[in-house]
């Protein structure tokens, strides 16, 4: 239990400090992500090539899983 509740507080914080929606949250779990490498990821304002997180969320989640939903529509004849 008290990892878990460890765990809830560090994706509430990552919803807070990343400004991130529900929805993006769901997706970073999918993902695989862990709460402390979204935070680790918000870009300085020095860092202007690193994507904003729920960004960065979005395309790996796209690149993932749109390649994976083209494999599953392919016809074998």
């Amino acid at each position: 239990m008290r990892n878990s509740k460890k765990r809830d507080n560090l994706w509430k914080e990552a919803y807070k400090k990343c400004r991130l929606s529900v929805k993006h949250i769901q997706m970073a779990k999918e993902l695989g992500l862990n709460p402390k490498s979204l935070i680790k990821n918000i870009p300085n304002p020095k860092e202007k090539w690193k994507l904003p997180v729920r960004n960065w969320i979005e395309h790996m989640y796209e690149k993932r899983f749109r390649k994976s939903a083209r494999e599953r529509n392919y016809v074998i004849i």
